[in-house]
């Protein structure tokens, strides 16, 4: 076998491959993949080996321009996590897709219960509440009248929680817990 065929055999065995475990097993409340990663996972249905190699050469190349082109973005796992984990504190409901949920996908991971980071900067606003700006980008604005025992400063130790009804509660150093809000 000539080695550029095996390369190609190789290439489609491997797009196949991932192909297989970007989409396995899809569930009804998943979305269907669209555009080129569909056309190409069309190829599988192809019996004859000669035809099916063609089909996920053509569409493989499309889903690479695609991809360079910046109309389909591909990410992993780590990625989706990093996603999560920087949108904590929001919600974003354009960007389901990395809700917990399903089976087998990205979107299974656990949800993110709580996040530890520190002060970057904080004030005292106006009506007496804390704004805080913390080291991983985000900045959150105290919302109840729980007194902070010792004020924080940039380096203090922070862990924000999900709370009930879609709330987060904020301690700073280990002091007692009060009531925040992202903002950005």
């Amino acid at each position: 076998m000539p080695s550029h065929f095996r390369g190609c055999v190789l290439s489609a065995f491997l797009v196949v491959t991932a192909a297989g475990q970007v989409h396995a097993a899809p569930r009804p409340e998943s979305p269907a993949p669209s555009g080129a990663l569909s056309r190409l996972l069309e190829c599988r249905a192809l019996t004859d080996a000669a035809a099916r190699l063609a089909c996920f050469d053509e569409r493989s190349a499309a889903l690479a321009k695609a991809q360079a082109g910046g109309s389909v973005v591909v990410v992993d796992r780590a990625q989706v996590e990093e996603v999560r984990r920087q949108a904590f504190g929001f919600s974003l409901p354009s960007l389901a897709f990395l809700a917990p949920s399903g089976q087998g996908r990205a979107e299974d991971a656990e949800p993110i219960r709580q996040v530890e980071t520190s002060v970057t900067a904080a004030r005292m606003s106006r009506d007496g509440k804390w704004v805080l700006s913390l080291e991983n980008g985000s900045t959150w604005r105290q919302t109840d009248t729980e007194r902070v025992g010792r004020e924080p400063r940039p380096g203090s130790k922070v862990v924000i929680k999900s709370a009930a009804l879609g709330s987060y509660l904020m301690s700073i150093d280990g002091q007692r817990s009060f009531r925040a809000r992202r903002e950005e």
